[in-house]
């Protein structure tokens, strides 16, 4: 992976906010407090981005000593900032279970890097669909087809991924996770789940 240097990662972000302002001068009141919010919301969606690329890191084994050596923080300042309850490396078991939330919707979880994707090809084959990622689990639909899933870095714009029949199924930064239906029905579940 290459690294952005700090100075372009803050353009590009720059451009985001500016959006179509050509001209920074002629901006009114409201056009300033319009680009007040956008980069507090920029600012937000970076630490959430952050959050998710610690928790993906944890997910891998990355120890927080590493973290902290990466963030300039101790080990003791990165766990304090970012480590929690939903910490993978004191999670225990890695038994997964579905938590009903819904007639076609439920959690599979908790899941890591390690069984995430084995546990989403059983999910697929039962005619289950991520929708949505959250710290260790996958927002799971029901639907009347098996699913294929896979994981990609995301690297570029989704669009590029969506080709051969898959669509994105949700994004989980670092990770976009694509779906493709089979076309095909579901398998029948031992526990008629």
């Amino acid at each position: 992976m290459t690294r952005t240097a700090p100075e372009d990662l803050q353009e590009q972000i720059g451009t985001l906010i500016l959006g179509t302002y050509d001209d920074a001068g002629k901006l009114t009141e409201a056009d300033h407090l319009a680009l007040v919010s956008r980069a507090a919301a920029a600012e937000q969606a970076s630490q959430e981005l952050q959050r998710r690329a610690v928790t993906a890191a944890r997910s891998a084994g990355i120890s927080w000593a590493a973290l902290g050596r990466e963030l300039g923080m101790t080990r003791q300042a990165v766990q304090q900032r970012f480590g929690g309850r939903t910490d993978p490396a004191k999670s225990g078991a890695m038994e997964t279970s579905a938590v009903q939330t819904g007639a076609r919707e439920r959690w599979l979880g908790p899941v890591t890097a390690f069984n995430e994707m084995a546990e989403l090809e059983l999910a697929g084959r039962l005619g289950w669909r991520t929708v949505g990622a959250d710290v260790l689990r996958h927002r799971m639909l029901r639907t009347d087809t098996q699913w294929e899933h896979r994981r990609v870095l995301w690297t570029k714009p989704s669009h590029f991924y969506e080709t051969d029949g898959w669509e994105v199924g949700c994004r989980a930064f670092p990770w976009l996770y694509l779906v493709r239906d089979l076309h095909k029905a579901p398998e029948q579940d031992a526990s008629g789940g």
